[in-house]
């Protein structure tokens, strides 16, 4: 296969599904992972991708956010790892705010603990709350058709009414100096706020967010632990990102 071939297919993958991993790559072109990652090093200097962590996605505006559809579909078995982990640092008795997001839902099916109470602001966790049995408290506000996500003024003073022992949150952007941010600034206030009404707080963040910037800033690194997976390909950014806050990478 020529070059431009191989590269025509790099973008055409990433058309269909906006991120691709590596692997994803290499078996859609049955191209080595060296001659991918040169392929990707190029088409990001002509601006037509952006290289991520173990892999490559579309270039977005900063204010652009993937809907629900495309988020579950992305990165499926990393989130599985991802909440599985975060699941086990809830306890018996805790009473935890799970954010809106995939990453998040992904915890709850893993949850062992007993008498968790549950507040969230996402439909999507409402659902998986309620299936396994979690008492389960939920914001008012607006419902946004992305990401399903309940905000607004209501889910602000709502938010105010509660206090957690711990709080998952989901992001789409980990940067060493921006912190953790998402697209809608509505949005990034409930995650502040979460951040700032839990005694521990942790981001739940596949690697394709690591070295990545969104709108709006919600917290620094120092205020909330990050879990992720570990791979080659992140390992080096990772080592970066413990110097400012604590990691928790799982092991794919």
């Amino acid at each position: 296969m020529l070059t431009f071939e191989r590269q025509d297919m790099i973008l055409s993958l990433l058309k269909q599904q906006k991120v691709a991993k590596l692997s994803e790559l290499t078996e859609a072109t049955g191209a080595s992972e060296s001659t991918i990652r040169r392929d990707l090093s190029e088409l990001e200097r002509q601006n037509k991708l952006k290289r991520i962590h173990g892999g490559a996605s579309l270039p977005s505006r900063k204010s652009e956010e993937p809907g629900m559809t495309e988020k579950k579909a992305s990165f499926t078995a990393e989130k599985q790892l991802i909440g599985r982990h975060a699941a086990s640092h809830v306890e018996d008795g805790d009473s935890i705010f799970v954010d809106a997001g995939t990453s998040t839902e992904a915890m709850i099916s893993h949850i062992q603990a007993k008498n968790v109470i549950i507040v969230t602001n996402g439909l999507n966790i409402i659902e998986a709350s309620l299936r396994f049995g979690f008492r389960t408290y939920v914001l008012g506000g607006y419902v946004k058709s992305g990401t399903h996500a309940l905000i607004g003024k209501s889910a602000v003073e709502a938010m105010r009414q509660y206090r957690f022992d711990k709080a998952f949150i989901g992001t789409n952007g980990v940067d060493a100096s921006f912190g953790y941010s998402t697209p809608d600034p509505e949005e990034a206030y409930i995650k502040q706020i979460a951040v700032q009404e839990a005694q521990e707080a942790y981001v739940l963040a596949d690697s394709s967010k690591l070295n990545r910037t969104s709108f709006s800033r919600f917290a620094g690194l120092q205020d909330a632990a990050l879990i992720t997976e570990a791979g080659s390909d992140s390992e080096e950014y990772l080592q970066q990102l413990s110097e400012l806050t604590s990691i928790e990478a799982v092991k794919i």
